[in-house]
């Protein structure tokens, strides 16, 4: 699932391109993907809009447009969002075409469908609870106080599952808990309420440097992941635990383990990660 990075990576790519530019069509549009409104309120408020300049929170990029509406996709686990010519062949599974003043598209395609697309005011998307309340995000300037909220550090779940919990920290996934739980020398079975001050400052400060080193390597491509012109990410190549189960630690030599927590498969090292 595209993660802070990914989402961010999109963003950045778009942006620049998007802003300022007319929305002419909607050349087609799934209903499956498409959470709010219906598909002709969406047509009927989208076309002749033109786009402000894309934003982030969480794993959600929002597009802010003229008229006072809102685009917001969310990638679910196999979606990509990418600008493209208008004369490019449509590729399975594009459930979304908009077609720029341009002469370029931007396509949202998702083979899984587990994405949505919705259009709205803030206050009209936040009256149909179709956005949900987000924890502090890893590159906001205030986050080095994380975690601000006394109950995320009294919990008692296991840290992992907190780091997965976009109420209490927005954007991060399974990628990128392990990396930054790996990165701050905690074991992802330690409680939340085990940690001390020190070491919530140590994960938050880990979780900053593995999220902007993923956007300097513009995300992680496994299978699916894309960025916004449909490039594959680097991020793989520099990740320390997440996917090397069975393989030495690049600290000890140890062999690194991988165990389902927070219903979640992850990845440690039992020496470094006491």
């Amino acid at each position: 699932m595209p993660e802070l990075p990914e989402v961010e990576t999109i963003v950045r790519d778009l942006r620049p391109h998007l802003r300022g530019r007319r929305l002419e069509a909607v050349l087609s549009l799934n209903p499956v993907v498409l959470r709010f409104p219906s598909a002709d309120s969406f047509r009927a408020a989208a076309e002749g809009a033109v786009f402000g300049a894309l934003t982030r929170r969480g794993k959600f990029i929002h597009a802010p447009l003229s008229s006072g509406d809102q685009l917001v996709v969310h990638l679910g686990m196999t979606g990509t969002l990418t600008l493209e010519e208008e004369a490019a062949p449509v590729r399975p599974h594009t459930h979304l075409r908009l077609r720029l003043d341009s002469g370029r598209e931007l396509r949202y395609r998702d083979p899984r469908r587990f994405g949505r697309v919705l259009l709205g005011s803030a206050r009209q998307l936040a009256k149909a609870g179709l956005l949900p309340p987000l924890g502090p995000d890893p590159l906001d300037r205030t986050f080095h106080a994380w975690p601000e909220n006394g109950q995320v550090r009294r919990s008692r779940r296991v840290v992992k599952a907190v780091l997965l919990d976009q109420r209490a920290l927005a954007g991060c996934g399974n990628i990128y808990a392990d990396e930054a739980l790996f990165l701050a020398r905690l074991r992802p079975t330690r409680t939340a309420a085990s940690l001390s001050a020190s070491q919530w400052a140590r994960l938050g400060a880990a979780l900053t440097v593995v999220m902007r080193e993923a956007i300097r390597r513009r995300g992680t491509s496994f299978s699916d992941y894309r960025d916004g012109f449909g490039a594959r990410g680097e991020a793989y190549e520099s990740l320390l635990v997440y996917g090397r189960a069975g393989l030495p630690c690049v600290r000890c030599g140890r062999t690194l383990v991988s165990r389902r927590t927070a219903g979640r498969a992850t990845v440690y090292c039992r020496w470094c990660q006491r």
